[in-house]
């Protein structure tokens, strides 16, 4: 095991690992009592609209940036949507914007007839976004997050069925899921790790999911880097469009059946 893995998997950074999770726990928790009326509403809202449908929510997070989020969110509604798993739509709330921009390439391009439908929110009125969409029967929702750590954040978790949290194969980005896994237990939510941009056959990966099954679930599904995941999100297609049998479709497809698997997973205790 290299030295990096044991550093990640050992005692001391178990604890490390568990200190984050209660900081950014104990960060929202203070941030939360500013916001006390607001957060009420919205969790009365989720309450009514659980009345009328139900809308499978899966958001994507991750408190760092570059980790896929985006496109992880875009490929899995496309992919459900062929699989007849719709309707699904798309929820914004990245203030970059970088899933509205791949949608509107996406509308300019093709038939809309393909395409998942957007929702462009703030955080803060996600509820009621929510609940509008379960009044049209939308069956699935999945929303792509900031890269960051707020009580924004917090309120998308709360909302979901179960939270994707991807994760580059490097010592960076596995020290860095601490927070958002503190936040998503902190919500009592199921989570799942999905390892993204990883280089085939490179030994590094197999030690990224053995770290990270130190802490959670790990998709069995690998993400490997590809050009083709980036050049198909260029004019808003997917690689099931452009490489329609390449390996990178298939991981998407094998992606997909494990999460959606997953969605009917009671809540984590």
């Amino acid at each position: 095991m290299l030295d990096w893995l044991k550093r990640i998997s050992g005692p001391n950074t178990r604890q490390q690992f568990s200190e984050a999770e209660s900081k950014a726990v104990s960060t929202e928790t203070r941030a939360q009592r500013r916001v006390d009326p607001l957060a009420s509403a919205n969790r009365g809202n989720n309450s009514s609209a659980a009345r009328w449908t139900q809308t499978h929510v899966i958001v994507v997070a991750s408190q760092k940036g570059g980790v896929g989020k985006t496109t992880i969110a875009a490929h899995l509604a496309v992919w459900a949507g062929l699989q007849g798993h719709g309707p699904a739509v798309l929820v914004d709330t990245d203030p970059q914007g970088s899933l509205t921009e791949w949608w509107q390439a996406r509308k300019d391009e093709q038939s809309m007839s393909d395409a998942p439908a957007l929702a462009t929110v703030r955080l803060d009125d996600l509820a009621a976004k929510l609940m509008e969409l379960r009044r049209s029967g939308v069956a699935l929702a999945i929303i792509d997050t900031p890269p960051a750590l707020t009580i924004s954040i917090e309120r998308a978790i709360e909302t979901a069925d179960l939270v994707l949290i991807p994760a580059r194969p490097s010592p960076h980005d596995l020290r860095a899921i601490g927070a958002t896994v503190g936040l998503t237990r902190k919500a009592k939510k199921p989570f799942l790790f999905v390892v993204n941009g990883a280089a085939p056959r490179a030994s590094i990966t197999a030690e990224a999911v053995a770290a990270l099954s130190e802490h959670g679930r790990v998709a069995p599904t690998i993400l490997y880097q590809r050009t083709d995941f980036a050049a198909s999100m260029i004019d808003g297609r997917t690689v099931m469009e452009t490489v329609p049998t390449g390996r990178s479709a298939q991981e998407i497809g094998e992606l997909w059946k494990h999460v959606h698997a997953q969605i009917r997973l009671p809540v984590a205790a």
